[in-house]
């Protein structure tokens, strides 16, 4: 790479450092205006949490519905809120009771009072009040079932018998108001409540195998790194054996077909109906049919020779490129070998990606618990025009509220607010949103650059190793901080845009996926698909304008318009390096995710006698074997990022080498004496000593 450097896309540079800054500030802001305990805890009808410390509630945990009937009400899908009085609890009711029946018999039955008004308002101690006023001010619920804790909140304790939903081994019930339920008037008010108390279960169960099988997890990783490195260690003396074998098999394979298909022509002759032609019998949904007529055959194995003959035809025209492709593979895995530091780089992208996710995460949950608790009128009267509007609890009884609509409450409904800061949370999250994959695409193209400086500095040694520079890594590191940062940020800010605009695409297909007509639904396909498109192209030009960056310190703009035409110039090459690395690196993947699954899944169901009893008692023994599938192939394609990387620099730098010298004593290549040698134009010249 070029040592003598000047800055780059220095106005970009300044925007991004500003971006930054306000980014920080916003996150400050958004803490001191968030309050993450709206989420953690559960909030009552005063807007108190339920189970905080030094609070009146810090014993009570969980949030009590005086008539969950209610919430199955539309209200509650239009303020998230269900419509009833809603009180902080210690435990949730365990029999089924109504205020009704308690009240008649509070003097003789004083147990059962001291029971039921624990789920009243807090003070209320008076069941000589008339049942009506009570259920009308809402002091206590007008019934109370057997409920357990889901999520901090008390839902009923449905259970299935016999086929039946029942609630305590009942089928039916008094709501308290004279009138007798079922309990699957119940189950409609927590709709699609024992869905996610399953999932919860569910969920539970994943983390305690999670808590007993962690260090097996870090373990198979492990194997998986080791693997993946003795991989890019043997792609050099394996690459062009493992790639031969593969089109071999190919065409073995489909030489086989073609085989098969005259046999299974040869032997239908004869036989009644394969005469037939494919228009004759029309469509038919048992596909056997059409196996039964020798115009398929016959079809299939014209199909497998044009396939043949065009892979055949493919090897000899490009069989050069083929060689120069499974060189440069080879000279990457030499690359990697001198400086190996290189493959723990991927280690750096994700500590930064992982403080980028982290802050986005803080910073968007403290943006949506800011806000002051917002109270609105809930009334039992669907007809109340005062109904839904906010309402302040200190004021509420001094209105004329009660009285035009009795029963009334005003309660809380969310938190939200009226400043500006309030009025504008959503573009806030907007910002967070766009600054977060800002700052990901210069987390990743920091890392191009930075490999993409390290290889250039071994292609363009003319002896290699000797003339490779000390630390080369660092090196580029340093330039690309240093000179690069503006064009590294344009280029992400490109990226990011696209991003930002295929996320709210998304956002609008999900959210008018229940109202869009055909039309829209086109369009929004269109649309995603060519934003689709236009990332995958954005990151192959921004990945190739990096490396040119890297190795020449122009601006991005430049840059990427030198990649884009030198790769042009050499489009064929380009193709076919293009698959072979992919097989190659996609065989590796499979390899490794693959060898380690399979080591796994006979670890973990106990098929290994010598690990037998270190085996820990699991729930689902696929939590761990799929995390460590998953967790194996992706520490695999970290490590083969950095070798794909490491082939793309080279490859452009051949291809620049191509163009810039000739071989000769004033103009010789830099290229190694393989990748020479299968060019067979010049002799190399002799390199000084």
């Amino acid at each position: 790479p070029l040592a003598p450097r000047h800055c780059t896309d220095i106005i970009c540079c300044v925007i991004f450092i500003v971006v930054i800054l306000g980014y920080i500030a916003l996150g400050v802001v958004a803490w001191v205006h968030g309050d993450p305990r709206k989420v953690i805890y559960p909030t009552d009808s005063y807007g108190q949490f339920c189970g905080q410390r030094d609070t009146l509630n810090e014993n009570k945990t969980i949030l009590f519905y005086f008539n969950i009937l209610k919430c199955a009400s539309p209200v509650v899908l239009i303020n998230l809120q269900c419509p009833t009085t809603q009180l902080c609890v210690s435990k949730c009711p365990d029999r089924f009771a109504t205020y009704i029946d308690v009240q008649a018999s509070y003097r003789y039955r004083p147990d059962q009072w001291n029971y039921f008004r624990q789920f009243c308002k807090p003070g209320f101690n008076n069941p000589r009040k008339s049942v009506a006023q009570v259920l009308r001010d809402e002091d206590c619920p007008s019934m109370i079932i057997p409920s357990r804790p889901f999520l901090k909140r008390c839902f009923p304790d449905f259970s299935t018998k016999n086929g039946v939903l029942t609630v305590a081994n009942q089928t039916t019930f008094k709501d308290g108001r004279g009138k007798t339920r079922n309990v699957t008037d119940l189950r409609e008010a927590a709709n699609g409540i024992n869905n996610v108390l399953d999932a919860r279960s569910v969920g539970m169960k994943i983390f305690e195998d999670y808590a007993i099988s962690w260090y097996w997890i870090l373990i198979g990783l492990f194997i998986a790194m080791m693997l993946s490195l003795l991989f890019l260690v043997l792609l050099r003396f394996t690459a062009g054996v493992l790639f031969w074998i593969f089109i071999f098999g190919v065409i073995g394979i489909i030489g086989y077909g073609i085989w098969h298909c005259y046999w299974e022509y040869d032997h239908l002759k004869g036989i009644p109906g394969s005469d037939l032609t494919v228009y004759d019998i029309g469509f038919q949904t048992d596909f056997k049919v059409y196996l039964q007529l020798r115009q398929t055959w016959l079809a299939f194995m014209i199909i497998l020779c044009v396939v043949e003959v065009i892979i055949i035809l493919m090897l000899i025209f490009l069989r050069n490129r083929i060689r120069i492709a499974i060189a440069l593979l080879k000279e990457g895995s030499r690359a990697i070998g001198y400086i190996m530091s290189t493959l723990f780089y991927p280690i750096v992208t994700f500590l930064l990606i992982a403080i980028c996710i982290s802050y986005w995460a803080v910073t968007a949950v403290f943006l949506a618990t800011s806000g002051e608790p917002v109270y609105k009128v809930m009334a039992n009267q669907t007809l109340c025009k005062y109904a839904n509007l906010t309402c302040d609890p200190e004021t509420f009884n001094t209105t004329n509220v009660t009285k035009l609509c009795p029963g009334a409450q005003c309660t809380f409904a969310f938190y939200g607010g009226e400043s500006l800061y309030h009025k504008y949370i959503f573009i806030f999250q907007l910002a967070n949103a766009f600054v977060f994959l800002w700052l990901v695409n210069f987390a990743i193209a920091l890392g191009q650059c930075t490999l993409a400086g390290a290889f250039a500095s071994y292609y363009w040694a003319y002896r290699k190793p000797a003339d490779i520079p000390l630390w080369p890594l660092f090196s580029s590191f340093g330039r690309a901080i240093r000179y690069h940062t503006g064009s590294l940020a344009f280029g992400a800010l490109i990226l990011a845009i696209v991003q930002l605009i295929r996320v709210i695409l998304e956002y609008l297909d999900h959210k008018l996926k229940g109202t869009q007509n055909s039309f829209t639904r086109f369009l929004l396909c269109c649309l995603k698909c060519c934003f689709w498109c236009l990332e995958k192209f954005l990151k192959f030009i921004n990945r190739n304008a990096y490396i040119m960056i890297a190795i020449y310190g122009k601006n991005f703009c430049t840059s990427a318009k030198e990649a884009f035409f030198l790769l042009m110039r050499n489009v064929v090459r380009v193709a076919v390096l293009d698959k072979v690395t992919d097989f190659l690196l996609f065989l590796g993947k499979i390899l490794v995710a693959g060898g380690v699954g399979v080591l796994a899944f006979f670890f973990f169901t106990q098929r290994i006698p010598v690990f037998a009893q270190e085996v820990p008692m699991l729930n689902y023994y696929w939590v761990p074997l799929l995390t460590v599938i998953i967790g194996s192939y992706l520490v695999a394609h970290g490590f083969f990022s950095v070798y794909a990387m490491c082939v793309d620099t080279l490859f452009l730098c051949f291809c620049e080498d191509l163009e810039r010298n000739d071989g000769s004593t004033a103009k010789p290549y830099f290229m190694s004496a393989s990748l020479h040698r299968i060019l067979g134009k010049k002799k190399l010249s002799p390199k000084k000593a």
